[in-house]
């Protein structure tokens, strides 16, 4: 390490320590059942769905027919790391990390969790770099912690309150940025609390940067928790805010920080999350059809097509008489949008001078901004088809997952993978071609390609194109093991030729494989 990049760690982490309750105001939140969610054994699981839990308009029943749906928590950092590109640079980044989830996420799995597995502190003291450091399987809450004086006279075990021990959020949230930012996924009718811990930018102690979370295109009900800073709130170094959302509409979303946009997620803060739909829960004695029927009397996502014009997911024109108990990408009544394997594929670009910049000094050349590096899931080919975890060397001298998610895509024979593939580059668009095995796409921004009508409107294609801030759910079909045999490899890529390569040279960018096993 550099004197000059030793001083720097040094001043940062002794400011740090300096300021008296820096961390005073770290928290964390996962409630065991709420007034939707009442019987906490019931929420650590999802129900088979038989009908809706919202039919009226009265508020909330006291006593529903139906519970939907579950809780689930997820706590992040935001802060900075480093990243290692196909071509061996390390590359600074601002940047969320795992507080929770820990084991799932290097593992390639959203870190979202139930709250009997979010709630239960570490059994071992965790260090900087967990769990690429020691290999720590521990998928709770980072620095959870009884709070034994927590009620006068004492409280009953495990005398959890939300309270944290700031050391383990310091150890291991800093320096330990992701791209992409930590995965997380629902089902609709969840309860979703996300907790974001500012550990701050210790590259850059000069810097106060605040941090959000803000659902790009998510149906969020309230401002107060869309994290845009002029309508809700920023989170300051040293605090935490826990988000609330209530899962309505399935589809595949994306997350990034609202603060300074084009400068946070030009330096990586981009993550994605996605929601599963009801019909994943309906039993295979029930008809598809008559499921979505059902649907149309939770007034939260009924479907009126002569009414409204943004309905979301339409009776099929055609009953196809399909049943339940499969796993599908939408509410789609037809069984139309079924698959059996899912991989999520966030797509980005780095500007190499613009984060070496953001390490060293502001302002940084934003009307010179050009994407060089060009990542799926944060990796150039050939780390794309690397399995497991990346790790990169932060300035802290330990090596942390960088970049948990694999891109390779892996098919069963004859079976289906629904690609969930989004985009928030921020100067480029992006091209993706299948050459092999066509792209059947199904839904656009989160939204199931159908007209009012009931008519599908999906498509098949060898190429889809995105900007920066759209998503496209994309089937491959490899049920033809004629066509497709256990064995074979087909290639996803960019055809833009300047995007498959890593600064202009050396391997490629926009570029993983698919494997039929």
């Amino acid at each position: 390490m550099s004197s000059k990049l030793a001083s720097t760690l040094v001043l940062a982490l002794t400011g740090f320590a300096a300021v008296p309750g820096i961390a005073q105001s770290f928290r964390v939140q996962c409630p065991t059942s709420t007034i939707t969610h009442p019987v906490a054994a019931n929420n650590n699981s999802e129900p088979a769905y038989a009908g809706p839990t919202y039919s009226g308009t009265a508020g909330y029943p006291s006593a529903p027919a139906h519970v939907n749906g579950a809780i689930k928590c997820q706590q992040i950092s935001g802060g900075d790391g480093y990243a290692t590109m196909g071509d061996g640079t390390q590359t600074y980044m601002f940047s969320f990390g795992p507080l929770s989830g820990l084991s799932n996420i290097a593992g390639g799995m959203p870190g979202t969790e139930f709250p009997s597995a979010f709630n239960t502190p570490s059994a071992r003291t965790l260090v900087p770099g967990d769990p690429a450091t020691s290999g720590v399987v521990y998928n709770g809450a980072v620095g959870l912690t009884p709070d034994l004086d927590a009620i006068a006279g004492g409280c009953t075990a495990p005398c959890l309150d939300g309270h944290v021990d700031p050391r383990p959020i310091m150890d291991v949230g800093v320096m330990n940025g992701n791209i992409p930012a930590p995965l997380m996924a629902l089902d609709e009718d969840d309860e979703f609390f996300l907790t974001l811990t500012n550990v701050g930018m210790i590259m850059r102690p000069d810097l106060f940067e605040q941090h959000t979370v803000h659902f790009h295109g998510y149906p969020n009900a309230s401002a107060f928790y869309d994290g845009v800073p002029d309508a809700s709130v920023a989170i300051n170094i040293g605090g935490s805010f826990t988000y609330y959302y209530l899962a309505p509409d399935a589809g595949t979303y994306f997350w990034h920080c609202h603060i300074t946009p084009p400068e946070h997620l030009q330096m990586g803060m981009v993550g994605q999350i996605y929601v599963r739909p009801r019909q994943n829960r309906v039993s295979s004695s029930t008809a598809l059809y008559a499921a979505l029927q059902t649907q149309q009397t939770d007034l939260r996502t009924a479907c009126n097509s002569a009414a409204d014009i943004l309905c979301s997911n339409p009776l099929p024109a055609v009953n196809t008489g399909a049943a339940g108990g499969g796993t599908y990408a939408y509410n789609d009544g037809d069984g139309s949008t079924a698959y059996d394997v899912e991989y999520p594929i966030q797509i980005h670009g780095f500007d190499p001078n613009f984060h070496f910049v953001g390490m060293t000094f502001n302002p940084e050349g934003f009307t010179d901004m050009k994407d060089k590096y060009f990542l799926l899931n944060g990796r150039s080919y050939p780390d794309t088809v690397t399995t497991g975890p990346l790790q990169t060397m932060a300035a802290d001298g330990v090596n942390h997952f960088s970049q948990p998610l694999p891109a390779i895509i892996n098919i069963p024979a004859g079976k289906k993978a629904l690609l969930r593939i989004s985009d928030l580059d921020v100067t480029e668009y992006q091209t993706l071609a299948s050459l092999g095995i066509p792209m059947h796409v199904i839904g656009y921004n989160a939204k199931l390609l159908r007209d009012q009508s009931g008519n599908n409107m999906d498509y098949y294609t060898n190429s889809i194109t995105l900007a920066g801030g759209e998503s496209l759910d994309v089937i491959l079909d490899a049920s033809n093991t004629t066509l497709y045999p256990a064995g074979s490899v087909f290639f996803l890529y960019t055809p833009n030729l300047d995007h498959l390569s890593n600064d202009a040279e050396n391997f490629g960018g926009l570029m993983t494989e698919v494997h039929i096993n």
